[in-house]
């Protein structure tokens, strides 16, 4: 959807935290649909089901399609202009009542609730400075059920390809139902331990229809793909056929010594949003390659 300027940043913003809410994006909306088609467990289908039918509210009433409403994550790339999180904490203040959103954040020591979705070290931002000539606002709502199951290891390099796939299938499975399955599973592999964690919660920006251009990684997403929906875990961890509805990887390279493996899994409701804001207008969809 392009619209025309002028909408302020604080504006778009809004509308971005207002979409990813309550709009499923495309891509997990085809892939629950089919797997509701193709699912062999009617326990599995019924769980299907009533998640459509939730979504499908959501979207007429305007409404968040979850009661955790998560703790907002942004990404900006391109121009980086000045002001920028002072415009997304705002955003997030009026959001909080207008959408609206669950106050979620807490003082971690006080567990004294903001009130208003901010708070220490918030909002939080990721800057991607490049020479386009455009600024891109990413927004992902990550709720705890799912960021919670979020598992690091620094595995010894001799463990290799088959101890990355094992530590990521045992770290879905160990999660059971509690990131309220199917969902897209985040993967970060190499890199600082910082680093990782951060190209694996990044990695489920990306729509499911992207193509990573390493056939290596591609191989390897397939290749979890079909055993994670092998095991029987299922929608919810209720069992079924349908445990993730994708797998993102994102590949870094390491020090020699190490091996860091990040998973961060996100629910069903992988709610995400971005903007493209030009000189003349700004473009909104539910996915972006960062």
């Amino acid at each position: 959807m392009v619209v025309k300027l002028p909408e302020t940043r604080e504006q778009i913003v809004e509308n971005l935290l207002k979409l990813a809410n309550t709009k499923i994006p495309e891509d997990i909306g085809w892939a629950l649909e089919a797997a509701a088609e193709w699912e062999a467990d009617a326990s599995a289908r019924t769980v299907l089901g009533a998640i459509l039918d939730n979504i499908r509210k959501a979207e007429h009433l305007g409404k968040p399609m979850c009661q955790d409403t998560g703790v907002p994550v942004f990404w900006v790339r391109g121009r980086i202009d000045p002001g920028i999180a002072d415009d997304i904490r705002e955003a997030i203040v009026r959001s909080t009542a207008k959408v609206p959103m669950r106050p979620n954040a807490v003082d971690p020591f006080t567990r004294k609730n903001s009130g208003d979705n901010t708070g220490a070290g918030m909002p939080f931002i990721h800057y991607i400075p490049t020479a386009d000539p455009f600024t891109e606002i990413s927004v992902m709502l990550k709720g705890a059920g799912s960021e919670n199951m979020t598992k690091l290891a620094m595995l010894n390099p001799a463990e290799g390809r088959e101890g990355i796939v094992k530590f990521i299938i045992d770290s879905v499975l160990d999660a059971g139902g509690r990131p309220c399955p199917p969902g897209i599973v985040g993967i970060g592999i190499g890199g600082t331990s910082d680093e990782c964690a951060a190209a694996a919660k990044r990695a489920l920006m990306e729509p499911l229809d992207h193509e990573d251009p390493d056939p290596e990684i591609r191989k390897l997403e397939e290749d979890l793909f079909i055993k994670l929906n092998s095991s029987g875990l299922g929608p919810m961890g209720l069992g079924g056929n349908t445990t993730v509805l994708g797998v993102k990887i994102r590949k870094m390279a390491c020090h020699t010594a190490s091996l860091p493996v990040c998973v961060n899994i996100g629910c069903w409701a992988t709610r995400r949003a971005s903007a493209r804001i030009t000189d003349s207008d700004v473009e909104y969809s539910q996915g972006a390659v960062l």
